[in-house]
């Protein structure tokens, strides 16, 4: 069967391929009566309509923006900062009239070719590790890109918080309640899906920008405390998820001695070193102090952490694109504030 087109349409009804374009683009141009008839006309022809990719070329835009990041759309819809984030950037889309193209590419997932083939105006890349072969095609398509978290890529608009700052924001606050005694959760640092301990030359070799930041905090405040890092016990895990930081958690709080705080990277992983303190029996904070990050879902939990403007981040990397990019500060950093809650104390003596 010969595919249908829009000169199929205008052979049968005597008219010009111009005029049953306007049926579908432009139907001010023409009579109420006129359009009904090409959309009759095209309905029992079965045509759907114009083909949007050739449509947005020929129009010079596609009147979507493109998000691409290093994690599954079924994660990306239940991580509580993923959620807010994507919150404030729809919001920016939806309010500029546009749509919004998600490119997930899962940790391992070194594809480009749907970078390559996404019909979109603008890129918001975010978290995508260090030499990702989809950041380079981003790059050869000569559109407006905005680079969230990481990586940071020179001559482009970035979007994050001072990481090492706010790593040591954390820290500081266990050890200034007199905990000498900590151990680390972290998720993010490499693709190659290890769990298990991590030595300083690993953590130092993470590929993930941020990350490998915020630990280098940890690291900064726990020396400016008079404590080696060497002897600071370092779990890393695949998956940010609970059930991730409970296994972190009772890995941790086996050791001899055990640690009196636990430092997470997400809150997510908080949340599941607080269940493996609960399986222990444990009481937080008068036996250990855990301390998260982003405050998300934290509140209910009382769990301290360091808030990030999630949405706001959102928002802000969604006009940035739209506008072209143009007039915006290379490097546009966050507010950040440690958010003290009950899940931190000082240590028993």
């Amino acid at each position: 069967m010969a595919k249908v087109t829009l000169q199929t349409i205008a052979d049968r009804l005597g008219v010009s391929r111009a005029t049953v374009s306007y049926a579908f683009s432009r139907p001010d141009q023409l009579s109420d009566g006129l359009r009904r008839r090409i959309l009759e006309v095209a309905d029992e022809l079965g045509y759907a309509g114009p083909n949007p990719t050739a449509r947005s070329l020929r129009l010079g835009r596609a009147g979507a923006l493109g998000l691409i990041f290093s994690e599954t759309l079924a994660y990306a819809f239940a991580d509580p900062y993923a959620i807010g984030f994507f919150q404030g950037l729809a919001t920016a889309a939806e309010d500029a009239g546009v749509g919004l193209l998600i490119l997930p590419l899962p940790h391992g997932d070194r594809r480009s070719d749907t970078v390559r083939d996404a019909v979109v105006d603008a890129f918001c890349v975010m978290s995508l590790p260090d030499g990702h072969p989809a950041l380079a095609e981003v790059l050869a398509r000569r559109l407006p890109v905005v680079v969230v978290d990481e990586p940071y890529v020179p001559g482009h608009p970035f979007l994050g918080i001072d990481e090492p700052a706010a790593g040591a924001t954390a820290a500081r606050h266990v050890l200034e309640l007199g905990h000498r005694r900590l151990g680390v959760a972290m998720v993010g640092l490499h693709e190659d899906g290890h769990t298990g301990w991590a030595g300083p030359e690993r953590q130092r070799a993470a590929t993930f920008a941020a990350m490998r930041a915020r630990r280098e905090g940890y690291q900064r405040a726990c020396e400016e405390a008079g404590l080696d890092w060497r002897q600071v016990p370092f779990y890393e895990v695949a998956r940010n998820s609970r059930e991730a930081g409970r296994r972190a958690g009772h890995a941790l709080l086996a050791r001899d001695p055990r640690p009196t705080a636990i430092l997470t990277n997400t809150d997510v992983l908080a949340l599941g070193v607080l269940d493996a303190a609960a399986d222990l029996g444990l009481k937080v904070p008068e036996e250990l102090s855990v301390v998260g990050f982003s405050d998300s879902a934290a509140e209910d939990a009382g769990l301290t952490t360091i808030r990030q403007a999630k949405q706001e981040m959102g928002a802000a990397a969604g006009r940035l694109l739209l506008s072209g990019g143009t007039a915006a500060p290379e490097r546009l950093l966050f507010p950040y504030e440690l958010v003290v809650r009950t899940s931190t104390a000082p240590p028993r003596p």
